[in-house]
């Protein structure tokens, strides 16, 4: 009787973990979506950056951006859907925009051209996967001043 107690304890314990797998599956894994409020050249057309862009997701603002300026969200999951508060000129009206679009799976850093993305462009045109800029150490980083402090020459003997 042991036995088969453990056995179904054991058959237990891998049918939740498939169900905990499962589940994941379905709510998909986390995104960081980099928002770019920057002029845009698409197939010879330029897109211009408006004055500023307000961001909410999921009603809650996530970014204010100026021209030429970047922001940031992360999500769970592929679909992403978010309001834009858009003022083209400074003092002008707001003008307000909903927008639901599907992240890349395979890309944790998204970004995504605001005036691109109010211009309807396609999604190979406002989205790209975002990569970090890694700046080189220059070499006089590297050196130690005054040299060496236990350089000796064979004469010191």
């Amino acid at each position: 009787m042991s036995k088969k107690r453990t056995l179904l304890f054991r058959l237990g314990a891998v049918f939740l973990l498939l169900v905990i797998a499962a589940c994941m599956m379905v709510i998909g894994r986390g995104h960081t979506v980099y928002l770019d409020n920057k002029t845009l050249e698409y197939e010879g057309n330029t897109y211009k950056a408006p004055y500023k862009i307000t961001v909410f997701v999921r009603g809650e603002q996530v970014a204010k951006l100026y021209a030429k300026e970047r922001g940031s969200a992360t999500n769970i999951g592929q679909n992403y859907a978010m309001t834009l508060r858009v003022m083209q000129e400074k003092g002008g009206d707001e003008v307000e925009y909903s927008f639901q679009m599907k992240l890349p799976y395979k890309l944790d850093g998204v970004v995504v051209n605001l005036p691109g993305l109010l211009a309807n462009l396609p999604q190979e045109a406002i989205q790209s996967e975002f990569v970090p800029i890694v700046s080189e150490a220059s070499s006089a980083d590297d050196e130690v001043p005054g040299g060496d402090e236990f350089e000796m020459e064979m004469g010191d003997f």
